[in-house]
């Protein structure tokens, strides 16, 4: 695959490239902020309609946090929804012809080491810096290599993972459409379009683009909260 496409450089930052990436990723967070707004507009202390829908996905997740990170993590709630939105629509921008930010490695690296910081400062700020450092000489100190390396793992994989699925899929995807375009104009050259391509990939959308879309997003979440709740224990 091509990396992503620089559109322009601004010189006043010492020619910061303005990537692909980061001109979806600015659209997925104003779809984002839209979302919020309309959401939260004429709250009312009875809630109907899309108020009952907001307040209840709020509910859910804040019990998926208790659930899977403990009590009094509550404050984690936020960024694990930053995290899953932002994973869910970069994907889902496919749906509209624009290249997921979620392809982009990026883009699922940077979010990773969001995590790993998180994970480090709280095992740190609940155990203290002796228990944390010793910790890496568990069980016993010949192991010290081998544990860092594990902590490094960590970042790399949960990026790497979100990262070639949605790439995998946008490759696939890719293939498939250039695939019917020429077995239709070899098959069916005599139409002005090219009929294979219509429907076949829509089909298939629904698994890479919905299905796949969600269920990383979820994963990332999953992950998140699962390490950062067991560097607290």
């Amino acid at each position: 695959m091509n990396g992503p496409q620089v559109y322009f450089e601004i010189p006043v930052l010492g020619g910061l490239p303005i990537t692909e990436s980061m001109r979806n990723q600015w659209f997925v967070m104003l779809l984002i902020l839209c979302l919020c707004v309309f959401l939260t507009r004429n709250l009312q202390k009875i809630p109907t309609g899309k108020q009952a829908l907001a307040e209840k996905a709020v509910v859910m997740l804040t019990n998926l946090v208790d659930s899977t990170m403990g009590e009094g993590c509550r404050h984690y709630a936020p960024f694990v929804a930053a995290i899953m939105m932002s994973s869910l629509f970069g994907s889902l921008i496919s749906v509209i012809g624009l290249r997921p930010t979620t392809a982009d490695l990026n883009t699922t690296l940077g979010w990773a080491l969001i995590v790993f910081f998180l994970i480090h400062y709280s095992n740190i700020k609940f155990h203290g810096l002796k228990a944390y450092l010793k910790g890496y000489l568990d069980p016993i100190f010949i192991m010290a290599p081998l544990n860092v390396l594990s902590e490094i793992a960590t970042p790399i994989s949960m990026s790497f993972r979100h990262f070639g699925n949605m790439a995998g899929g946008l490759v696939i995807t890719t293939l498939l459409l250039s695939g019917l375009a020429a077995f239709s104009n070899a098959i069916l050259g005599f139409l002005p379009v090219p009929l294979l391509q219509i429907g076949i990939p829509g089909v298939l959308s629904l698994y890479f683009d919905l299905f796949t879309a969600a269920m990383q997003a979820f994963i990332f979440s999953m992950l998140t909260m699962a390490y950062v709740g067991n560097a607290r224990s």
